[in-house]
């Protein structure tokens, strides 16, 4: 207990928001972003006094970690270093993401614009996610992809068994382009012979 009192910086964090955010509700605006400069500095998490955050928020390691002015954090939600709840910089008012119950956010992981991460769902390292996740997805990828829906508990993410949706896409290509060299290679035995005489069709043919 008294490691985590004294060493946690996500804690420490939290504890700075949660004096920065009352301060904001009050409507002293500079003190609280004072505060929250203050602990930014204290702990390498940035989080934007007007967010609003539920009960369990676990950042682990938290350097890094940036949550936006509108983002809106529910219960026992867990994000691990280098996690951006940003905007995109084209809303106005609502601009920054909300996330549902439950939710874990993979290192790195960029969640950007005014939606809605369902509850129960997980978001893979590094993946950016650019549009709503619907309750008990699995989102990786760049952008993000949900790759798992179900109505149950999402099981833990295993790292080393994440689909590749850049290589499924790939893949994709190269069976279309064999498909393709195959059709060509039919249409260049049927042709006839063209005479060198023979005058050119016109561009538009």
């Amino acid at each position: 207990m008294l490691e985590v009192l004294l060493c946690y910086s996500g804690l420490h964090a939290i504890w700075w928001h949660r004096v920065a955010h009352r301060l904001w509700r009050w409507g002293l605006p500079v003190t609280a972003r004072f505060i929250s400069q203050v602990a930014r500095r204290k702990t390498g998490i940035e989080i934007h006094p007007a967010a609003i955050i539920g009960e369990g928020l676990f950042i682990d390691h938290g350097m890094g970690v940036v949550v936006g002015e509108t983002v809106e954090i529910g219960r026992n939600v867990t994000l691990f270093q280098g996690v951006t709840l940003g905007g995109t910089g084209k809303e106005k008012g609502k601009r920054h993401p909300t996330l549902g119950d439950n939710v874990l956010v993979g290192a790195g992981a960029k969640i950007l614009g005014s939606f809605t991460v369902g509850e129960n769902s997980l978001i893979g390292s590094n993946a950016v996610v650019l549009q709503p996740l619907p309750a008990g997805s699995t989102a990786v990828g760049v952008p993000a992809e949900v790759v798992r829906i179900h109505g149950r508990r999402p099981e833990p993410l295993e790292h080393d068994k994440m689909p590749d949706p850049v290589h499924e896409c790939l893949q994709t290509l190269r069976e279309h382009v064999a498909r393709l060299e195959s059709r060509v290679a039919e249409l260049e035995g049927a042709h006839h012979i063209v005479n060198a005489d023979e005058p050119l069709p016109p561009c538009d043919a």
